[in-house]
């Protein structure tokens, strides 16, 4: 993943968070190159990687319940800088002699600091006493803390919400600072990482890609390497750092399935491969695919399809790319979160289906090659534009494999594919020409094919489709919120689609967050 020899390394200990990756990413935006780890396998591998700091995540148990994950004395003893957040300052408390208990008094939420004179908060602006808001999530508290520590913080609630000792080489907080409801929470783990643990911070995209090329060079050799582009941003920055390291030993596959938007195939037909000079087979399976869809219905029965027939179409196409010449490897999109998420980290992932290539044949005989497996989404985002990618391809806004197929309610037909394209190519234009698709996660509009809605257009009456906008807010998909769109822009939105898409007479605004309703309909 990263030259472990000369690389600063921070793992992140997962007690069980839900905000690990979250820490993680923002340990990166210091500047550092960090790792999560679950807390069964700390000490194993703290001992083995032995990284320059150690950061202590949250988690939803109790330290003095029985079967509770405990910090390891022998970490807390290898004079290895470490920082405790919510539950992981209760377990170091704990593990260093202080006392942790249920007090009967929880804080969740948008909470008041105060902050001490102290080494961690020294470089926040303001007097030696600090006030600011903190995101709480507790119900257990730290009641005495540890022999030789001072206490640096409180709420109302809360007597000790932060320590460190004489050092601050070996501090927490209660509170989550990696969260973006905590006020000056990037600066805080900026400041430890960086002024008190003396990291240099030299963690970038640059970096990434001389040790990703210098890596895959020495590792493929002069072997023949595929890759499977979907029009995504995760196998397009993939296939271009493959291609800066081994040139003409790459060759990429891409499935034309005809269920992606309006201009994609074009961006990957030329722009992609004018970006990069890389060799490209373009695979036209259009009407393989609405044959196979062809009067189904049912969302996860159109996802089988779809994964099934791109199995098919890329396995037949690399089987004759590998015909005609030995290919060793094969180019995977993943990224770190996905590693995480499968419970992996070490060894070969498992191939995602529907994610990158929409899902490749399992028995295929090639070695994966993953250059992205280190990485969080912005960080490959920043690799792409650095590798000269165009910006429509990096700033691509999430999109399902199994593509338009999946955002039309009902039967999948070439008119109605037609339809929600260009519906759904007005949505993008608004939103880019009012600077928001970049602030906007991703933005699916749906197409409700099985739905007629009465309407007036001219002097007619009229039983057109509506259109649902599902614009949202989020910085990992596993929860997200619906975005405010303006509403001039929501106006322009819907006008431009009820005027030059002919068969839509109503466009709908999807306000549910998720939790409740996935990101996606189908």
């Amino acid at each position: 993943m990263v030259d472990q020899g000369s690389q600063e390394r921070v793992l992140v200990v997962d007690f069980g968070a839900q905000y690990a990756q979250l820490i993680a990413r923002r340990v990166r935006q210091a500047g550092v190159y960090s790792e999560i780890i679950g807390s069964h396998l700390a000490w194993e591998s703290i001992s083995k990687n032995r990284p320059n700091a150690i950061i202590l995540s949250g988690g939803p148990s109790s330290v003095y319940e029985s079967g509770a994950p405990l910090l390891d004395k022998r970490i807390v003893e290898s004079g290895i800088p470490i920082f405790g957040i919510c539950y992981g300052f209760q377990a170091m408390a704990n593990a260093l002699g202080g006392e942790v208990a249920k007090t009967g008094r929880s804080e969740f939420g948008r909470t008041p600091f105060t902050a001490t004179q102290s080494r961690l908060f020294s470089s926040i602006k303001g007097e030696s006493k600090r006030e600011f808001n903190v995101w709480m999530s507790h119900g257990d508290s730290v009641k005495k803390a540890p022999p030789g520590f001072i206490v640096t913080g409180s709420t109302s609630e809360t007597a000790i919400s932060a320590f460190e000792n004489e050092s601050a080489l070996l501090a927490g907080v209660q509170f989550h600072p990696e969260v973006l409801h905590t006020e000056n929470g990037q600066e805080i783990l900026r400041r430890w990482l960086i002024e008190i643990v003396g990291l240099k911070g030299s963690w970038s995209a640059e970096n990434i890609i001389e040790s990703e090329v210098r890596r895959i060079r020495d590792e493929v050799g002069s072997a023949r390497v595929i890759c499977g582009l979907s029009g995504g941003v995760d196998s397009a920055v993939a296939a271009a750092l493959v291609q800066r390291a081994i040139g003409e030993q790459l060759t990429c596959v891409f499935v034309d399935h005809g269920l992606l938007r309006e201009g994609e195939a074009e961006q990957v037909e030329k722009d992609f491969v004018k970006a990069t000079g890389v060799r490209l087979v373009v695979v036209d399976e259009k009407e393989r695919f609405l044959d196979a869809l062809s009067g189904v219905t049912d969302p996860e029965t159109k996802r089988k399809i779809i994964g099934r027939e791109f199995i098919r179409a890329f396995e037949s196409a690399a089987n004759e790319i590998s015909a005609n010449e030995t290919v060793g490897y094969l180019v995977q999109g993943t990224l770190y979160p996905d590693i995480v998420e499968s419970g992996g980290g070490t060894g070969t992932a498992n191939i995602k289906s529907h994610h990158n290539v929409g899902g490749l044949p399992e028995d295929l005989k090639f070695k994966l090659i993953e250059p992205l497996r280190a990485l969080f989404k912005d960080e490959v985002r920043e690799v792409g534009a650095l590798l000269g990618l165009p910006e429509e391809i990096v700033w691509r806004q999430p999109f399902p494999g199994p593509g338009l197929g999946i955002r039309i309610i009902g039967e999948v037909t070439e008119e109605r594919l037609r339809v929600l394209r260009s519906a759904d190519l007005i949505a993008r234009e608004e939103l880019k020409s009012a600077q928001l698709d970049r602030t906007i996660w991703q933005c699916p509009v749906v197409l409700l094919a099985d739905v007629r809605s009465v309407g007036v257009q001219g002097d007619g009456r009229t039983y057109g489709h509506p259109i649902v906008l599902r614009p949202v807010t989020s910085e990992d998909a596993m929860t997200a919120d619906w975005a405010r769109v303006p509403y001039e822009v929501l106006e322009r939105i819907s006008t431009r689609i009820t005027n030059e898409v002919r068969e839509v007479n109503r466009v709908i605004l999807d306000i549910t967050s998720k939790p409740p309703g996935t990101i996606e309909w189908e």
